[in-house]
């Protein structure tokens, strides 16, 4: 079947594997040999595009970015930023401030800095956070970036959003909801592709062969966000931009979470469903939903279920989900005035957790009455501390009562060491994690960046 995208002004039409990633087709077929592979998993930042599917360029990483998902958009390279023989602003501004050393990460670089500046973006720290640069020439490279605010958009942002190609449906890629639960129900030994930042890595580490797969980005209805009076309802095919998006004003601590959920690129393509369906015990989304109470929506053909969100995550890669089975929503409170989310990693952005902790207690006339904690990192799925939980319930909320409490967490975890901390560190962190949030909840501050600021 064939996709058609727009690749620098002009539209590609090809048949090809369903599992060819854009950074191959750029660099061995088209010789756009300006986007690099670095890392191949997403990291570094070296093959950062922009990909804009009419609201906008994002940056993208092209090496887990498979074909498919460009049926319908625009995609430009480094190559393709100016225009009219003319460079794109910040192109001048990395040449004019001594921006590039080796050159090799610039061209990611630059893709990011032309998304960032695009959507109108002043915070180039968190813009550029997905791009490394092996000589440590950050500093440069942000000056670049302030130096092109305001400065006026490029033609072909508008150019190519009018010239996007007119695409029919393809049978990988269900345009509804309704379609995709037909077919997955019918092909369960299929794998569902939405934002391919895990599956992604399965073809350029794992070598896997994935012979039948459904791409879920063109389903629009599970990329809404409905928020109701009481509750907001999450398609599975939000990705975590869209959702901090969303939660910014709603839910401050859980959207400052989602923040150093992965780089730019990767929160621009991962999505809700997928880190859920994924079940990995460090995913950071989890912690949260748990905490909050949120209700998991699957569905099996016409058949749909509802589970509280800790029911899915039964053992260590294993999820109460049946063949054909699919992620189709989440639905979570609407506010949580106490909730809190904090994350753990050995580097401030784009990183893995260690430890991920979210709290959210409900105060009434100074005693606890409810308490829902939840934690990544500390067993082998995403899990509530019941014993802590029920140790602060009935009690009142004062430092004594949070200090009483802390050797609960030995009943409820015993957590692992590994390559990124030991079992010892994170229990004490977790413990930690509950003082830090009896002093947030009381004014103080305790984010060592938010003091330095």
């Amino acid at each position: 079947m064939e996709i058609a995208f727009l690749l620098n002004g002009e539209t590609i039409r090809l048949g090809s594997s369903p599992t060819r990633t854009l950074l191959d087709y750029l660099r061995e077929d088209r010789r756009l040999t300006g986007t690099k592979e670095g890392c191949n998993e997403g990291d570094c930042g070296a093959c950062t595009v922009t990909v804009d599917d009419g609201s906008g360029p994002k940056a993208m990483n092209a090496c887990i970015l498979f074909l498919p998902q460009l049926h319908g958009k625009s995609v430009r390279t480094v190559e393709g930023f100016g225009g009219a023989g003319a460079n794109h602003p910040v192109q001048d501004a990395l040449v004019r401030l001594h921006g590039s050393q080796c050159g090799f990460c610039t061209p990611g670089f630059v893709a990011s800095m032309v998304a960032g500046h695009a959507q109108g973006r002043t915070d180039h720290d968190d813009v550029l956070a997905g791009n490394l640069c092996r000589c440590t020439g950050d500093a440069p490279i942000v000056r670049a970036a302030e130096a092109t605010e305001g400065a006026p958009l490029p033609g072909w942002i508008a150019a190519d959003q009018a010239a996007r190609p007119a695409t029919d449906p393809a049978p990988f890629a269900p345009e509804t909801v309704d379609e995709l639960a037909r077919w997955y129900a019918a092909n369960p030994d299929a794998t569902l592709v939405a934002g391919a930042t895990d599956i992604g890595l399965w073809v350029t580490k794992g070598l896997r062969d994935l012979p039948k797969v459904a791409f879920l980005n063109r389903c629009r209805d599970l990329q809404e966000i409905v928020v109701g009076a009481d509750s907001i309802r999450v398609g599975a095919g939000v990705t975590v931009n869209a959702l901090r998006a969303a939660l910014t004003d709603l839910m401050p601590s859980y959207a400052g979470m989602l923040r150093r959920y992965g780089s730019e690129q990767v929160r621009n393509a991962a999505t809700i469903g997928g880190n859920i369906a994924n079940g990995s015990p460090i995913g950071d989304n989890p912690p949260a939903l748990i905490a909050l109470g949120a209700t998991l929506h699957l569905r099996h053909g016409q058949k749909r279920r509802h589970l509280p969100i800790e029911q899915f995550f039964i053992d260590y890669g294993k999820q109460d989900r049946a063949p054909g089975e699919l992620v189709e929503a989440i639905t979570m409170p609407r506010t949580a005035p106490m909730l809190r989310c904090y994350k753990l990693s050995k580097r401030f952005d784009q990183d893995i957790s260690a430890v991920c902790g979210c709290f959210n207690l409900h105060v009434e006339g100074g005693k606890v009455t409810s308490a829902r904690i939840a934690f990544g990192g500390m067993a082998g799925t995403p899990r509530r501390a019941a014993n802590v939980e029920a140790s602060l319930v009935g009690k009142e909320w004062t430092e004594a009562t949070v200090r009483a409490a802390l050797p609960a967490f030995a009943q409820d975890f015993t957590p692992m060491s590994d390559m990124r901390a030991s079992a010892a560190y994170r229990l004490q962190t977790a413990q930690n994690l509950l003082l830090r949030y009896f002093a947030d909840l009381a004014g103080t501050e305790t984010s060592v960046l938010e003091v330095q600021a």
